[in-house]
């Protein structure tokens, strides 16, 4: 008999991927399509797919982990379990980047498109309110419900729909239907593997959350079996999301040199649709946008409220819960601060920057793949080989390559993190003399 405090398990695999789509938020690759043709020289597809190959080389290491241990902790439970205590804490600081400051990139990008719309409201403006609105809904406790996702996930890809259709539709009525074949957005005189990569290392802010649902272990009917699937299933359909939408785009728009890079997509939507879909298209990105921040300065300030109750961090700061709304008023109104940070970067340092922690984690989840492999041979199990150990090495040597690839002030900023979580791991053990502590809401065995 289930224990009452225990969740029930109910999600199965198409609940799972919906889940994981809706985190991805589709929308996105219009949003920075702009940033990623003008870094790749006028081949953002190629971008996305290597970013893909990324991702799935990383997809398939997150599924051996989620069927070894079937937890919510994901990144920084499989390095602290298979390499060390202290490299899994820097590997969950290194997350914490992303949770931290990706609501600050999401409504950059959101005040990027409203800034765009009205010149003559600056960009500042739109960012302050994007952050009060949602640190306002956050506190009071306002949640999205499982249904209101669902019908934003749909909003979003009928957007998506008509403006693939109308593109389409604008290249077969200029060009005929030999205009919607081309290699062009692939390879061009102006683009080479070198921008390519670099323009991968911003397309990955796409997949950011692909292994999001690893937090619904304990939710999940045969976690072990559901959720490697999941996993790859939504790296897959978000990949082909992406790779099919800016290969459409960039046919409609070919090159690397814009006027307005962080905005292209809503002059692109005007000139295929008019004002009517230029308005529509606009209303649904910074809908997407809102929705996608409040969920993830949520999800961040809960980090944070873990890590204090936990005491990680400072426990009468971070792990403090307000005694009416019962949330943890003061991670989000940090977050919220973090975000004002956006009105000093563009959209390409920023998705750079964050793509720094999950770079990180990513490269050290599959040597976490490996490590587990040598420590299950010791006890005398055999594992495949090519699955745990060939496989993991090529996707470690992708993303850590992606990594160097990102923008050198990215590279700074995120170096200094890691320098100020080392210092943070330093006080709390001690001079690096004990383990430190667990994250207990994330350790939980899901069997």
């Amino acid at each position: 008999m289930q224990h009452p405090s225990q969740l029930t398990r109910t999600l199965r695999l198409p609940s799972l991927v919906l889940f994981g789509l809706a985190y991805l938020t589709p929308l996105i690759v219009l949003a920075i399509f702009g940033v990623i043709a003008e870094a790749t020289g006028g081949a953002s597809p190629s971008a996305y797919l290597l970013a893909l190959v990324a991702m799935l080389f990383t997809a398939h290491s997150y599924g051996r982990m989620a069927v070894a241990f079937p937890v919510a902790g994901s990144a920084y439970t499989y390095v602290r379990r298979t390499i060390e205590a202290r490299v899994g804490f820097l590997v969950g600081w290194a997350v914490l980047l992303d949770y931290l400051f990706l609501p600050m990139v999401i409504w950059l990008i959101g005040g990027s498109y409203l800034s765009a719309q009205f010149p003559g409201t600056p960009i500042g403006v739109w960012i302050l309110a994007f952050v009060v609105v949602t640190t306002v809904l956050n506190i009071v406790g306002i949640k999205v419900a499982e249904k209101a996702n669902y019908l934003l996930m749909a909003f979003q890809l009928l957007v998506i729909a008509i403006f693939v259709a109308l593109t389409i539709g604008t290249l077969v009525s200029t060009g005929g239907a030999g205009a919607l074949v081309s290699s062009e957005p692939f390879i061009n005189p102006t683009a080479n593997l070198g921008t390519i990569a670099a323009g991968a290392a911003i397309a990955a802010y796409s997949f950011l959350g692909f292994d999001a649902v690893t937090t619904l272990t304990e939710e999940t009917v045969e976690p072990r079996k559901t959720m490697p699937r999941a996993i790859m299933l939504i790296a897959l359909i978000g990949g082909a999301i992406f790779v099919s939408v800016s290969y459409v785009t960039q046919l409609i728009r070919p090159g690397g040199t814009f006027e307005n890079s962080a905005s292209l997509a809503s002059d692109i939507a005007l000139q295929i649709g008019g004002q009517l879909f230029g308005a529509i298209f606009l209303a649904g990105l910074v809908v997407a946008q809102f929705a996608s921040g409040l969920a993830a300065q949520a999800s961040a300030s809960r980090l944070l409220y873990a890590m204090g109750r936990d005491a990680v961090l400072p426990p009468k700061v971070f792990g403090f819960l307000h005694a009416r709304f019962r949330t943890p008023v003061t991670n989000i109104v940090i977050t919220g601060i973090v975000g004002l940070v956006a009105v000093f970067l563009d959209v390409a340092t920023s998705t750079s920057f964050i793509n720094f922690g999950a770079f990180t984690a990513f490269t050290l989840v599959n040597v976490a793949v490996i490590a587990y492999y040598l420590r299950e041979k010791r006890t005398g199990r055999r594992l495949n080989p090519v699955s745990y150990v060939v496989i993991p090495a090529v996707g470690a040597l992708v993303d850590a390559f992606l990594l160097t690839q990102l923008d050198s002030t990215a590279i700074m900023l995120g170096l200094g993190w890691l320098a100020i979580g080392i210092v943070v791991l330093a006080v709390i053990t001690r001079g690096f003399r004990k383990a430190p502590p667990e994250l207990a809401s994330v350790e939980k065995e899901a069997v």
